[in-house]
């Protein structure tokens, strides 16, 4: 407890640190590059970084050569490609560029048999699929760097996309159902322009497509937050200013906005993160993790500061970027944040454990349950941003967004009479159904947000499992007549893919972490008052106990692994996150009544 309360930061909420990225690193880079070799001169500031980049991907390449999106992560392909044409920007002469060139080509080698432009295009769309939201990106990159061959054929296989449908209105895109989301919408914008530049299209396409550059233009310019970095992203934000500045518009406010965000978010080796930060979901995490217990540790005028904090972070107007009601939450509080489901529903659980009867604080919770409500899909669960779509990963219906979705209204329900009451039991009992019919065979759910690097498809049946489990302990959840047949089946899934050693890793027989023996940990320690009837729950509970005790004695406890999914399976690690589940599987039931 005490070494999670020493994190927070000097206004008294919780930042973190995520991890750096090689992925981040290679994007930002190129992005320098393309707008220094645009506009004929790359200034001394953006040499210094440029080269800092390159140094640190070429020292930092994992020992078969390729990166990973972590400097914890096994390589992969869109990772390695990126950073392969990242260093096709570099001098061609000296070893410094050379060794790490030549390692990667091999590990492509390797993967792809050869690195034809044809191989290497069509290997990467197969990698995703039908979203086209980043193999599409990595293919302009890899085209920019000459990767791809010769200019005039190297567009030939980055594929158009439709960015006059981002003029449009918004709701067009919700009631054609189109497999394009709110958070894709400035690569789509961006590279579309930049293709369309670079290989115009032929016949009507191509005169609708030229009378609505300067409106999409436009519609960028308008969701691009003030400091420039859309959704915090660096990758992002990277493909944006190089796509706009091949597509002549290298001084684009949008594109000097988006140089500057770039500038602004190297850190001190050279390197680039995935994202800014995830101040307000580490902060809620933290707050429910400690409990009211914990929260004694602050002095009133703390918690007071941390209250009001918390409340400010919830949006109070349709969001400008997805176009998002009033209610929710963001991972951040900086303004590139989006609100979501799984941020909603931890800024709601961390107000109750905060909650001193005020009327902000009640406003703020109900405004934030409706925000839930409202989100809910016709099948029943959760989805990330947008309701009802169900086209692309992140609007559909997850598991373990669900489950805390569940957390959250029942930590409010009896604050919650009347009519709002009623709503919220009917989507409990909607929500309920859902986990009922996406639960596998053998009792696990499958999360959204959330892998395991060591699992043969990057599932995380661990840390899904154990968000339900831990949702089916609130009474109110429990209380469905179906519940005690899903927290059996979860309870069965838990208990035998513990390892020996009494640790979890993402599935059965994978190696241990901390965060996903915390998860388990927790889950299993909300229903300890009903072990006798759960088999299995008491040793496994025990044991699961004992690890983390002797993690914590030994050191290890702090050390964290890739979990985390970013857009598009971008890997990441946070800092916080083994301190924060172990601080929640010791101290579970602190949050009031969930």
């Amino acid at each position: 407890m005490e070494a999670l309360l020493a994190e927070r930061n000097a206004r008294g909420y919780w930042e973190g640190e995520l991890a750096t990225s090689a992925l981040s690193t290679a994007t930002a880079v190129t992005a320098l590059a393309v707008l220094g070799r645009v506009r004929g001169e790359t200034p001394t500031a953006h040499r210094r970084l440029i080269a800092g980049g390159l140094r640190w991907l070429a020292t930092h390449a994992n020992a078969d050569g390729g990166w990973g999106d972590t400097a914890e992560s096994f390589s992969n392909l869109s990772t390695t490609a990126l950073g392969w044409a990242a260093l096709g920007m570099a001098p061609e002469d000296g070893a410094e560029w050379a060794r790490p060139r030549a390692a990667a080509e091999r590990w492509l080698r390797d993967r792809l048999g050869d690195l034809t432009p044809d191989r290497l295009t069509s290997a990467l769309v197969a990698r995703y699929g039908k979203d086209k939201t980043f193999a599409v990106p990595i293919l302009l990159m890899c085209a920019l760097a000459g990767r791809l061959g010769p200019t005039t054929e190297a567009w030939r296989h980055v594929p158009q996309l439709p960015f006059e449908l981002a003029a449009l209105p918004a709701g067009v895109f919700a009631a054609l159902r189109l497999p394009v989301v709110s958070y894709a919408l400035p690569a789509l914008i961006a590279i579309g322009q930049a293709r369309h530049h670079r290989q115009p299209t032929r016949g009507p396409a191509r005169w609708i497509r030229n009378a609505t550059r300067a409106r999409t233009l436009a519609v960028l310019a308008r969701i691009q937050p003030p400091h420039g970095g859309f959704l915090e992203a660096t990758p992002l934000t990277s493909f944006v200013a190089m796509a706009l500045a091949e597509a002549g518009q290298a001084e684009h406010p949008v594109t000097r906005r988006a140089a500057r965000f770039i500038e602004a978010s190297v850190r001190p080796d050279g390197s680039w993160p995935i994202d800014t930060h995830l101040a307000t979901w580490v902060t809620t995490l933290a707050v429910n993790a400690l409990g009211p217990a914990g929260l004694k540790a602050l002095s009133p005028e703390e918690r007071t500061r941390l209250r009001e904090w918390l409340v400010g972070q919830q949006y109070r107007q349709k969001h400008p970027y997805t176009n998002a009601a009033p209610g929710g939450w963001a991972w951040t509080d900086l303004p590139g944040g989006v609100p979501d489901a799984d941020d909603t529903a931890g800024a709601l659980l961390a107000l109750r454990v905060l909650d001193d009867g005020r009327a902000a604080i009640r406003q703020a919770a109900e405004r934030g349950i409706r925000w839930l409500l409202d989100l809910q899909n016709r099948d029943g669960g959760i989805p990330t941003f947008c309701r009802g779509w169900t086209n692309l990963p992140f609007d559909r219906s997850g598991a373990d967004l669900t489950a805390h979705a569940l957390r959250a209204w029942a930590a409010w329900r009896e604050q919650a009479p009347g009519r709002l009451g009623r709503r919220l039991d009917a989507a409990r009992a909607r929500a309920v159904g859902f986990l009922r019919r996406v639960q596998r065979s053998d009792g696990a759910w499958l999360p959204l947000w959330f892998g395991n690097q060591h699992v043969p498809d990057e599932t995380n049946a661990t840390y899904g499992t154990a968000k339900v489990v831990r949702a089916l302990a609130a009474p109110w959840v429990a209380a469905d007549s179906r519940a005690a047949g899903l927290l059996a089946g979860g309870v069965r899934w838990l208990v035998a893919a513990m390892n020996p050693e009494g640790s979890w890793g993402g599935g059965e027989k994978t190696p241990a972490s901390v965060e996903e023996t915390a998860l388990a940990v927790e889950a299993l320690a909300a229903h300890r008052r009903r072990a006798r009837d759960l088999p299995g729950l008491a040793p496994a509970l025990a044991r699961g106990e004992a690890w983390l005790e002797r993690a914590v004695a030994g050191g290890s406890w702090r050390r964290p692994a890739p979990i985390g999914f970013y857009f598009a399976r971008l890997w990441y690690f946070e800092r916080l996150y083994p301190l924060i589940g172990t601080a929640a599987a010791f101290s579970v039931g602190g949050e009031g009544n969930c």
